[in-house]
């Protein structure tokens, strides 16, 4: 049993520092995005030079803290350690950003490994713990702390109580970069679009996940995504009432990128939908 005790509160507060660190790098190339070098990683997979320094303030104001968590970023990589692991996305909408739409976002996670002990009790699974998503357009800090509920800048947020997928608005991702699950996606789409009452994508699944933490969205699913990408998303659905899985339950959270959350209503109903045509 891993024996080091977390103190959530103090984490939150040192991401949310981190988190604005790296919105300030973001938001210091919005208005000069002509000026950034681009590099494309894959087909529609794009990193610029605000990816990378945004990464790099994130990670100078975690390090600078006393804890010795593993970090795993999205363009540096990393490790895990024994006790926890922040799992980091410097910028979750590259596309939109090097576009100029204003949607994207910073997300830190913390996540627990089993047998940390949180809040007294040792986990059993690997749980995120920590969660901050940043939207600096809208100055709009979503957290969330384990077993203690997430919040929107300084309100609690709650998910949606909507019960029926017909009544649902749902938000998805569509393939863009990976394509080898494209006919798995594609008829859940197409019912998701006769079933429900609207389906947006907008780009970040960061936000995707905080905007069904306080009820804009009932329900949201995509695949193909990564751990940096859900990993703070999760916990602020779960703080906020609903339901964040993995969709081929066989993670404890959606570490392998294929998730599906709602309120808790509505996301037995999601989940058959999402999952039905997995292979």
């Amino acid at each position: 049993m891993n024996n080091n005790a977390l103190h959530l509160s103090e984490n939150l507060e040192l991401a949310v520092r981190a988190a604005r660190a790296g919105a300030a790098v973001l938001q210091s190339y919005a208005h000069r995005r002509n000026d950034l070098l681009i590099d494309k990683k894959a087909r529609n997979d794009l990193v610029s030079q605000a990816d990378h320094e945004a990464e790099a303030a994130i990670i100078d104001v975690l390090n600078a803290s006393s804890n010795t968590f593993g970090i795993i970023a999205e363009e540096s990589g990393g490790k895990t350690r024994e006790t926890a692991t922040w799992y980091i996305d410097p910028l979750d909408g590259t596309t939109n950003f090097l576009h100029g739409l204003p949607h994207y976002a910073v997300s830190i996670a913390l996540v627990a490994h089993s047998g940390t002990v949180v809040n007294g009790t040792p986990l059993k699974v690997d749980t995120p713990v920590v969660a901050v998503i940043y939207d600096p357009n809208q100055e709009e800090i979503f957290s969330a702390l384990y077993e203690t509920g997430a919040w929107l800048n300084d309100h609690r947020i709650h998910c949606s109580q909507t019960e029926s997928l017909a009544e649902a608005l749902l938000a998805t991702g569509l393939p863009f970069r990976d394509f080898s699950f494209t006919d798995n996606y594609m008829p859940t789409l197409n019912e998701a679009i006769h079933t429900s009452r609207g389906v947006r994508r907008f780009g970040s699944a960061a936000l995707d996940l905080a905007w069904t933490a306080c009820g804009r969205f009932d329900g949201y699913w995509e695949m193909g995504l990564a751990p940096w990408d859900v990993a703070a998303g999760t916990l602020l659905v779960r703080e906020a009432g609903g339901i964040a899985e993995d969709l081929h339950h066989k993670e404890p959270w959606p570490i392998g990128g294929y998730v599906y959350a709602a309120n808790s209503k509505l996301a037995a109903s999601l989940h058959a939908m999402a999952s039905a045509h997995l292979i």
